[in-house]
């Protein structure tokens, strides 16, 4: 037994037994999973008729893809399924003869594994002649062909057969299933979209899109196709013909920089305004197995509020819930280029019944009808503008299909909220971005515009909003416990701190798998050394998420984010992340590392399955609903990757160029929302340079935005190792020194680089290097920031599970 073991309470023995899953968290997992499965295309072949012959073609249907890969995946789940076995426990007549022949293979073929970033993206078929499917026709009317597809970290997918498009054995099987069959159905297993535009080619009568659904992702498809369940997905990004079609494509993938030239352009804001032909599935766009129709209000402006309700009624022949959206136009009068459609606002009904109709609250703030002023075009620069015109709104069930139903009116421009310039795109690396100018008959035409670059000087204010160093009487000889119990305050006890106690609390404990915390935790934080643990303080264990919990021990396997972002169903999401953070508690887990929800720029990016929609408005509901869910049992969510990591492509050293405006309306949008809506205790930045700058050296990002302008109070984590770096304001910063003074708080897991994963090896000593308490002029880092940081690390400790481990862990002597 090993000390950590000994510290959580159990033994390894105990932790590979338990194997208990909580079955309303089981049973909510399966319901999001078949809510989040996208009925694409159908001519009535589904759901599969009862008692009908069914053949299975395809090995995925064995090797189902449960999640992708990587730190966002690797989850030791308690089981498993499987969409064979799912569709025989289901009561489905599959044809034995072909199940058995492809049992036999995959058992002689298993899965091949791979080192950290080489995961096959797809398994090669099993060989099955003409003569094989010729018989399985003759005994079975409907075929089922599965496809799959994996992503994961620290690579992308690529343009090949096998990744983004199908291979000549895929194809081929496709092909004469489609031909020897009656009815074809295809469930494409995927984490990211790919290529579908054989769909249409081969003939197809259903397809169906299945993102990995966790452990009980196979059972949630089979209940979609035998009908126990609707399937409730509904696109979360835009399905085009083409790769080259998206607006990312000739933008995406470079080694250094990725300059964001289509600028707000992402996904159905370009197709819709520029390439409506080129989208074979539009985004929202899902079929359920009844119909709906739809009548709205006419929307009203009340103050800081637009009200518009939506009736919708079910006008088929069962039971059945669906999504209505709501999108609105630019301004009649906008000066800014403004996407053709923006979505606003959206809900899902309840399951209703055929002839009956639900009501729905539709009403949305009326600064999600405003733009970013980044260039003062407006007359307003670097604010939130509200444009003067007719904004008009459109509701449907998807992007394509929304109809007008009225307009909000805006005599002149009004200034909903006016910021200062911030994370302008450095002068030194200049570029141009797509706008738009709109004709009189509403026809759009993609211009071009150079974008705005910094003129300010952060140096000064940096200087200028320099903290001050607490004046609090220290409490010399104190325990944090006394802070918890109200006998001092927080302020009392961090000044009673030494600058080597305050240092060590901007690192974690250097190694993953900390031996302070649960086996295969991600890293530790908070008391990492010995004398801060005497002094009340514990460490607080991290582990990796978002579809599960990644430790040694068995958890539970969720749907991915791209799945849950399909419900489009907060509701849905808190309820089953309320449950996932009572297993935390369970599985000795104080901070989950999730949600991910970076921006779908690109199809092509590793970990899309990660993260969850092309829009930041979906993002950012269903990562808010997440973090909510998590922090109701006093565990912590940690969004990530702040911000703009929308590739695996060299992601530690990549530099995203991206505008002012982009940054505000598109890739900072979702995080905005999730600390305004779920206050969450933590936020990881990611790897990359922000225009110019590490996003955990930036001080505009991390401190005027964050926690400046949206009040963010909690803690700022890096992502697992990160550069060396100079400040180029301040001569006597780099590194960790560099880092405080931008508010990043602490260096996860605790070394400057990966080679360093040994607690003994330490951490650099650049901070206490580059502290000076005497020097109040801001050239060295200050005691203010130092213990500003500390702050806010001490707040995450007094609300986290570890403080009631303190004791256990002051037990294990370790230093």
């Amino acid at each position: 037994m090993t000390t950590s073991e000994v510290a959580q309470g159990f033994t390894s023995a105990d932790a590979q037994a338990d194997r208990w899953v909580d079955p309303e968290l089981v049973s909510l997992a399966r319901r999001a999973a078949a809510e989040g499965t996208v009925l694409l295309t159908n001519n009535g072949v589904l759901p599969l008729a009862p008692g009908e012959g069914v053949a299975v073609l395809g090995r995925v249907q064995i090797d189902w893809f449960a999640v992708g890969y990587g730190s966002g995946g690797d989850v030791n789940p308690p089981y498993t399924t499987t969409l064979l076995d799912s569709l025989t426990a289901a009561g489905v007549a599959v044809d034995t003869e072909l199940a058995a022949t492809y049992r036999s293979w995959c058992a002689d073929q298993p899965s091949p594994n791979a080192e950290w970033g080489q995961w096959p993206r797809h398994y090669e078929e099993m060989p099955l002649d003409d003569e094989a499917i010729t018989a399985a026709a003759q005994r079975a009317r409907t075929a089922v062909v599965v496809i799959g597809r994996a992503a994961g970290e620290d690579r992308e997918n690529v343009l090949e057969p096998g990744s983004y498009l199908l291979t000549e054995d895929e194809r081929s099987l496709l092909a004469r299933a489609a031909a020897a069959f009656k009815h074809t159905v295809v469930v494409i297993d995927s984490g990211n979209v790919m290529d579908l535009s054989w769909a249409e080619e081969m003939g197809i009568d259903a397809l169906l899109l299945a993102w990995p659904g966790g452990m009980e992702g196979a059972r949630a498809v089979a209940d979609v196709l035998t009908g126990a369940v609707e399937p409730g997905g509904r696109l979360p990004d835009t399905i085009a013909y083409r790769y080259e079609d998206y607006p990312s494509s000739a933008f995406f993938g470079g080694k250094e920089h990725n300059t964001y030239t289509e600028d707000v352009f992402v996904g159905y804001r370009a197709f819709e305004t520029f390439t409506p032909e080129r989208v074979q599935f539009p985004f929202g766009h899902g079929l359920g197995y009844t119909t709906f129709a739809l009548a709205a209000t006419a929307p009203e402006r009340d103050g800081d509020t637009v009200r518009l309700r939506v009736s919708a009624t079910n006008t088929g022949r069962r039971p059945g819930s669906t999504v209505v959206q709501v999108y609105a136009a630019p301004a009649t009068r906008a000066v800014l280029g403004v996407p053709a459609r923006q979505l606003v606002a959206f809900a899902r009904t309840g399951q209703v019944v055929p002839g009956d109709s639900e009501e729905l609250d539709l009403s949305f703030p009326v600064e999600r009808l405003t733009s970013f002023d980044d260039s003062g075009a407006t007359g307003h620069a670097h604010a939130w503008v509200l444009e003067a015109g007719e904004h008009a709104l459109h509701v449907g069930l998807n992007v394509r299909e929304a109809t007008r139903v009225g307009a909000v009116s805006v005599v002149d421009t009004e200034v909903i909220e006016q910021l200062e310039e911030a994370l302008a795109p450095d002068p030194a690396h200049p570029f141009e971005r797509w706008s738009v100018s709109y004709a009189p008959d509403g026809a759009a035409r993609r211009t071009i515009e150079p974008v705005p670059v910094r003129t300010t000087d952060l140096r000064e204010r940096i200087l200028a909003r320099l903290p001050e160093p607490i004046t609090a009487a220290p409490a010399v000889g104190s325990s944090l416990k006394d802070v918890a119990a109200g006998t001092i305050s927080l302020d009392a006890f961090i000044a009673s701190l030494t600058p080597e106690d305050l240092a060590e609390l901007a690192y974690g404990d250097v190694t993953m798998n900390s031996p302070l915390g649960v086996p295969g935790n991600a890293g530790a934080f908070g008391g990492v050394r010995a004398r801060l643990r005497a002094r009340g303080i514990p460490a607080v264990t991290t582990t990796d998420g978002p579809s599960g919990i990644r430790v040694s021990a068995f958890a539970s396997l969720l749907p991915c984010g791209t799945a849950l972002a399909s419900t489009w169903d907060p509701a849905l999401i808190e309820r089953m992340e309320a449950l996932h953070a009572q297993e935390m508690l369970r599985k000795g887990s104080d901070v989950l590392l999730a949600p991910g929800m970076n921006i779908h720029r690109d199809p092509l990016c590793g970990r899309n399955f990660e993260y969850y929609s092309e829009d930041p408005l979906l993002t950012g509901a269903c990562a808010a609903a997440y973090v909510r869910g998590i922090q109701s049992a006093g565990v912590s969510a940690c969004p990530k990757h702040f911000v703009a990591n929308n590739q695996e492509t060299n992601r530690w050293v990549n530099d995203s160029r991206v505008s002012a405006r982009a940054l505000r309306e598109i890739y900072l949008r979702a995080f905005r929302m999730v600390v305004v809506e779920a206050a969450p205790r933590t936020l990881m930045t990611s790897y990359n340079k922000v225009n110019g700058v590490w996003s955990y050296h930036n001080y505009d990002l991390v401190t005027t935005i964050l926690r400046g302008e949206w009040g963010y109070e909690g803690l700022v984590i890096t992502d697992w190792w990160v550069q060396h770096a100079a400040d180029p304001s301040f001569a006597a910063l780099s590194d960790s020194a560099y880092r405080l003074r931008a508010q990043a708080d602490v260096l996860m897991p605790g070394a400057e680089s990966w080679e360093h994963q040994k607690r003994e090896d330490g951490h650099d000593q650049t901070i206490l290097t580059a502290l000076d308490p005497a020097d109040l002029s801001g050239e060295h880092l200050t005691l203010g920031e130092l213990q500003r940081s500390a702050r806010n690390v001490l707040r995450l400790v007094l609300s986290s599970p570890a403080m009631e481990r303190l004791e256990a862990q002051i037990a294990l002597h370790l230093s």
